[in-house]
C-alpha cells in the first residue's frame, strides 16, 4: 500500500506541474488568438468549425502547451492503472489534494500572481489532509 501512495503522490505532483504548465501554453494560445483575430474578417455561422478546428491545431501547435499536455494524460493512465489495486476512496482524495497542492506551488514558482500566505496555508491544510488520508 506504501508504494501506491507513493504513485499517488507521484502523479498528483505530475498533474499539478503540467496544469500550471499547461496554462502558460493556453495564456501564449489566446495571445495568438488574439492577434489572429485583430488581422481576420469576422466569420459567417457557417465557418464557425473550420474556426473551431483551426484554433484547437493551432493550441496543439504551441509545443509549452502540447508537451505538459502529453505527460498529464501518461499520468492519467498510471491513475488509472493504481485505481486497479488501490480503493478509490484513498486514491481520489491523496491524487486530487497532491494535484491542487502542486499546481499552487509550480504557479508560484513559475511567477503567477497569487496572494502567498493563503496559498502556503491551504498547501498546509492539503498536506495534513493527505496525511490523515494515508495513517
Amino acid at each position: 500500500m506504501v508504494g501506491d501512495v507513493e504513485k499517488m503522490i507521484a502523479v498528483g505532483l505530475v498533474w499539478g506541474a503540467t496544469n500550471a504548465l499547461m496554462r502558460r501554453g493556453a495564456l501564449l494560445w489566446d495571445q495568438a488568438l488574439k492577434s489572429s483575430s485583430a488581422q481576420a474578417q469576422p466569420s459567417a455561422a457557417r465557418h464557425k468549425l473550420v474556426t473551431s478546428v483551426k484554433n484547437w491545431l493551432k493550441l496543439l501547435s504551441i509545443w509549452q502547451y502540447t508537451i505538459p499536455f502529453f505527460v498529464n494524460l501518461s499520468a492519467s493512465a498510471t491513475f488509472f492503472a493504481i485505481l486497479s489495486h488501490t480503493p478509490i476512496s484513498l486514491a481520489v482524495p491523496v491524487t486530487n489534494a497532491t494535484t491542487f497542492a502542486a499546481t499552487a506551488v509550480f504557479g508560484l514558482l513559475l511567477g503567477e500572481q497569487t496572494h502567498l500566505a493563503s496559498a502556503l496555508f491551504g498547501t498546509a491544510l492539503i498536506v495534513l489532509g493527505i496525511w490523515l488520508c494515508i495513517t
